[in-house]
């Protein structure tokens, strides 16, 4: 049987989704040398798509025109993918076909087709596979997200599949929460219904790829996917480096790695510094509550997104869902106030009248820490700090404000053992929250998020934003202060879209006809009045 079994590399079909599949002509030429020489069989060197509404690499289309300007060792067999979604419309799939495939296979460089879709695609994709079957291709069907499915779906599945003309049934562990027990059983499913060539792609989110991959061939799948370094969307996929060694055992077939490891050193490992895919424990996560990794990676390219917001939006699509992809339910995840807001604290009764003071977390509280304890013990503003920030004496704070509810969760200890009472949506937070809060003083200022808007009451708030300052600043306006001084906001890069954003929210809190005044009292690089703490108030 080990004969018999393909192995097949998508790198520059999967790696793309981090570069718009734009693979310099040098790296795809060298990669196809490393491909023949570790003894891989097919390379899937891109998708075949319509969409063109942005650019994209050679790779998000790969034409036979493109292909004929390789030189393709003839070792090689080559493969493109289309999404099964493009073919999903009965009416315009013919339309769509002939455009994608305006050349049969013995006219073309490809052979193997391999269309990727969701069970409720598989019925129109599979009157695309007998289109291409008339065309001469070697045809595969991919199917996504099915460690999902019950028994009798994928039984059912497989028939259906039996029933036409395909070549090879795939099954993608998409969310990367397989072990290789489940593998084995799904397998055993899929053989139920199905008795021609069975494939696996595997995510490596659990770090189980090359184990899940392993264990399939050993049940007799017999087509094998993986990727240079494993590149791929998320936590990418089996890696080809460590396939070829085991195919090479399983085979006893000597091969040669000297090129693939080069390509590894030489291109793709800059690559992966540059766009940091592999798994890592916010992919792990992911992979044990079925999230799709895209979330992940969404995040993990956006500075926007902390420690704490990454795991807070893990928490919510745990509960929520998040096995398909939308920007729109991420963004959404990142704020945790939605509807009608609840408080119990009038902030009024200990701010009124006041200077305030708010300690943010940037380096220019701790680089000037004694200018602000002199100026704190001299003129007494109310001093608040955001957060578990302790830049300065503890003595001199008054109170902290904290609203994000993970990483509130994260701080209790510190909270709990910190003087000060805690200004916060005590009584919208999560359940969890409050109870590790137990036995704080907890000033109860209601919260809730609507983009692009501040609004101020007695005891509760409007915020563009549940980022911490927004929060801040609402308490203490809703408090009618004198002035609010700000310490530690020293700003990102210009090119940080944390930038971008604060300089939005400053924006729209100054734009509002109760907003206080606002003075940056260290560096900022923020647009806000500045004086500097060394000469304030003298």
């Amino acid at each position: 049987m080990m004969s018999d079994i393909t192995f097949l590399d998508c790198t520059l079909r999967d790696g793309g989704y981090y570069n718009q599949w734009d693979f310099p002509e040098a790296l795809v030429q060298d990669y196809l040398y490393a491909m023949r020489d570790a003894g891989v069989d097919v390379v899937e060197l891109g998708f075949r798509s319509v969409a063109n509404s942005s650019f994209k690499g050679a790779c998000a289309f790969t034409t036979d025109s493109f292909l004929e300007t390789l030189d393709i060792p003839e070792e090689l067999t080559v493969g493109v993918m289309v999404n099964g979604s493009e073919v999903s419309d009965r009416e315009s799939q013919l339309t769509v076909l002939e455009k994608l495939f305006p050349n049969s296979a013995n006219e073309s460089p490809v052979d193997v087709v391999r269309l990727a879709c969701h069970v409720h695609e598989v019925s129109a994709a599979l009157d695309a596979v007998r289109w291409l079957k008339t065309k001469g291709f070697y045809v595969g069907l991919n199917l996504m997200q099915i460690a999902d499915r019950e028994k009798h779906e994928v039984v059912e599945l497989a028939r259906e599949a039996s029933a036409s003309n395909l070549d090879v049934l795939y099954f993608a562990d998409s969310m990367g929460s397989m072990d290789s027990e489940q593998t084995r059983k799904i397998v055993g499913w899929f053989r139920e219904g199905w008795h021609g060539p069975l494939g696996i792609h595997t995510h490596d989110n659990l770090g189980r790829a090359l184990e899940n991959t392993l264990a399939a061939m050993a049940d007799g799948v017999t087509w094998l996917d993986s990727t240079v370094t494993g590149m791929g969307r998320g936590p990418g996929n089996a890696r080809t480096e460590e396939l070829a060694i085991e195919m090479a055992e399983q085979r006893s077939k000597p091969v040669n790695l000297i090129a693939l490891m080069k390509l590894v050193n030489q291109r793709f490992k800059p690559l992966q510094d540059r766009y940091g895919w592999g798994t890592n424990p916010y992919y792990y996560l992911a992979g044990k509550y079925g999230i799709h990794p895209s979330y992940i990676q969404e995040m993990l390219s956006d500075s926007r997104y902390g420690e704490e917001d990454v795991i807070a939006v893990l928490e919510h699509l745990r509960v929520e869902g998040g096995k398909k992809f939308s920007l729109n339910t991420l963004d959404a995840a990142r704020h945790f106030y939605r509807g009608v807001p609840r408080g119990a604290w009038a902030p009024e009764s200990l701010i009124s009248g006041r200077e305030v003071l708010i300690l943010g977390s940037g380096p220019g509280v701790n680089g000037h820490q004694r200018a602000l304890e002199a100026y704190i013990r001299a003129h007494r503003p109310l001093v608040f700090a955001l957060n578990t920030q302790e830049g300065i004496a503890p003595s001199l704070i008054d109170a902290r404000i904290a609203c994000h509810p993970v990483r509130l969760l994260a701080d209790c200890a510190a909270h709990m053992d910190l003087p000060h009472p805690l200004i916060t949506p005590a009584s919208m937070l999560p359940e969890d929250v409050r109870e590790s809060l137990e036995g704080k003083e907890l000033l109860d200022f209601g919260l809730s998020v609507e983009e692009s808007n501040f609004d101020f009451f007695e005891n509760h708030c409007v915020a563009p934003t549940s980022l911490v300052i927004a929060y801040a600043l609402s308490v203490v306006t809703s408090g009618n202060a004198t002035r609010i001084l700000l310490a530690g906001f020293d700003g990102y890069s210009a090119d940080d879209p944390r930038s971008q954003e604060m300089h939005q929210l400053l924006s729209t809190y100054q734009g509002h006809d109760k907003a206080l005044p606002l003075l940056a009292v260290t560096p900022t690089r923020y647009p806000l009045p500045s004086a500097s703490i060394y000469a304030l108030g003298e």
